[in-house]
């Protein structure tokens, strides 16, 4: 049997295709598994997985005016031909897309050759891919109820998120493991793999505060890490609680999986990924979505994560250091009221998603021989 994956460029669509990738290539009769597009986010899971890399170029439309939608039109039209001519020698017997632009010429090459798809939506929003490859996919897998308006019903399921193994296994130590005392509350204060700059400034300007009863561990995102923790050491030169501090750029996916175990709250973006992840572990979240005129999904997420009472969800135009100090203090320090966004969180969670994913394109798969 032969799988294609395809999906955007960032992590919240290549981790899933991962998570999926993990447990076909447990099953017995391991299937071949191919990923289709542009350079991969992680070419080091691909080969950690077997995964052989395809390139087709696809191009990228903003939703802002800009001379390169023009150029990358016809990127994504020249990537058409190439995708439906290395589609046509490989010739898999199903496709699962994660959705973004560089799924589009994919699509529609696969579409052409009648092999069958199956589409996955991570966000409580539908992504252009995603609508352009309803019509057409097989099996819709979606994350949130709310999304299941936009898809015919009979073929679409909520499924939740698929999640690495390494990132949803629950840690009964994670302080041992992460070479932490556990003798104050942590707070996890993550932008995502690339970071995000309010929340980066924000967590500098709650240290003074929140150090003496509580530690921090602030992922800032590679591109950020020199500058920020040049200015963490500066601010922090000669205050006696700097060792309750830690700051780092990219971190694993194990990494990952013991902070959300160690941590008392989470304070993120709202990328879906990271929200069922959070989800998964049970953690209190204070949601800060990137403003809806640069993303368009991730506020609709937030809003649709929290909605249980699992997050609370603060608009980054509101968002000072007094009232993130505020929040971390309110929900820590009432345990009743934590006890209540951890259960709403765990209730979140669908950890068998990758599972159920793998299963859908074994069987479609199959079929297709």
């Amino acid at each position: 049997m032969k799988i294609g994956f395809v999906g955007g460029g960032s992590g919240g669509h290549f981790y899933p295709l991962i998570a999926v990738a993990e447990v076909l290539s447990a099953y017995p009769a391991k299937p071949d598994l191919y990923y289709f597009g542009p350079s991969p986010y992680n070419e080091e899971e691909l080969a950690k997985h077997s995964i052989k890399h395809v390139s087709c170029p696809a191009g990228k439309l903003r939703r802002y005016f800009s001379l390169q939608n023009f150029i990358d039109l016809f990127r994504t039209f020249f990537g058409f031909f190439i995708a439906l001519w290395k589609l046509y020698v490989i010739y898999p017997d199903v496709i699962f897309s994660k959705g973004g632009y560089t799924s589009v010429p994919i699509l529609i090459a696969a579409r052409l050759l009648r092999i069958p798809i199956v589409i996955h939506e991570s966000d409580a929003v539908p992504g252009r891919a995603n609508k352009l490859a309803m019509k057409f996919a097989r099996y819709i897998g979606i994350a949130y109820d709310d999304v299941a308006q936009f898809f015919p019903p009979e073929k679409t399921a909520l499924v939740g998120i698929p999640l690495r193994q390494s990132v949803r296994t629950i840690n009964q130590d994670p302080f041992t493991t992460l070479g932490m005392p556990n003798d104050k509350p942590l707070i996890y204060i993550t932008g995502g793999s690339l970071g995000a700059d309010r929340l980066n400034d924000v967590a500098l300007e709650i240290l003074d505060e929140l150090l003496p009863n509580y530690r921090i561990f602030h992922q800032t995102g590679s591109v950020h890490y020199d500058k920020l923790s040049q200015t963490a050491n500066a601010l922090l030169a000669g205050n006696p609680y700097r060792e309750n501090y830690y700051i780092q750029g990219s971190i694993s996916g194990e990494m990952i999986s013991n902070l959300y175990d160690a941590a008392s709250i989470v304070v993120t973006r709202a990328g879906s990924t990271t929200l069922f992840e959070i989800a998964a572990h049970s953690r209190p979240a204070i949601i800060v979505p990137i403003p809806e005129k640069i993303s368009h999904d991730q506020r609709t997420n937030a809003y649709a994560y929290a909605g249980n009472g699992a997050a609370v969800v603060i608009e980054e135009k509101n968002l000072t250091q007094h009232l993130l100090i505020d929040e971390i203090i309110s929900i820590i320090g009432d345990q009743e009221r934590w006890q209540t966004m951890a259960a709403a969180a765990n209730r979140q969670s669908m950890p068998e998603a990758a599972e159920k994913v793998a299963n859908i394109l074994h069987q479609i798969g199959k079929e297709h021989e």
